[in-house]
């Protein structure tokens, strides 16, 4: 996807994150963050990844798929829910902080897909069926070496729905794209 943040912006939004992480683990304070920036001040739905630097492990990952708050607040809340609110890991400890690099996705808005016309890369997808959901960043298939179809199968696992219900009448498929980036090591 085309670059719509600038470098500035990017290291901005990545020191932002750290900022918030640090206050927040240190004294259970948020952060408020205010810009004059316009691409800041724009509500956008907003991920952020933590991966310990050594392994590259993944640490915490959460994020909304609807535009909720400011991008600059978004990510805050997002990169300290990332540390403290994803169930698959124990909460990030401030000791720890120092060994994490801090990955950003910003997302398009949403939009409906037909299964024939996922592009794996170029989509993330959001599965919807009932009370059942799972979404997954564009990357991850491409991580994982997934084709379409399995990408839409693992997509049903995550929402903890059979394999194939994807091509349920009732399940809805979304797509969106995203613009990531990450610290660099010794970067900030």
């Amino acid at each position: 996807m085309k670059s719509h943040h600038s470098a500035e912006n990017r290291l901005k939004l990545l020191r932002v994150a750290r900022k918030s992480l640090e206050n927040y683990l240190e004294d259970v304070k948020r952060t408020e963050f205010t810009t004059e920036t316009p691409e800041l001040q724009t509500k956008r739905a907003v991920f952020v990844t933590l991966r310990k630097r050594d392994s590259g492990d993944l640490r915490g990952c959460i994020g909304q798929s609807e535009p909720r708050y400011p991008l600059i607040e978004a990510v805050s809340r997002t990169a300290i829910s990332a540390a403290v609110d994803d169930s698959r890991f124990p909460q990030v400890k401030l000791n720890e902080l120092a060994n994490l690099l801090i990955e950003i996705n910003v997302l398009t808005p949403m939009f409906v897909i037909t299964p024939d016309n996922v592009v794996v890369g170029k989509h993330g997808l959001l599965l919807s069926k009932g009370s059942c959901r799972g979404l997954f960043l564009p990357e991850v298939a491409v991580s994982r070496g997934w084709d379409r179809l399995t990408f839409l199968d693992e997509l049903c696992r995550k929402a903890d729905l059979p394999r194939g219900s994807w091509r349920d009448a009732d399940a809805e498929l979304q797509a969106f794209e995203s613009e990531s980036w990450e610290e660099i090591e010794n970067a900030l």
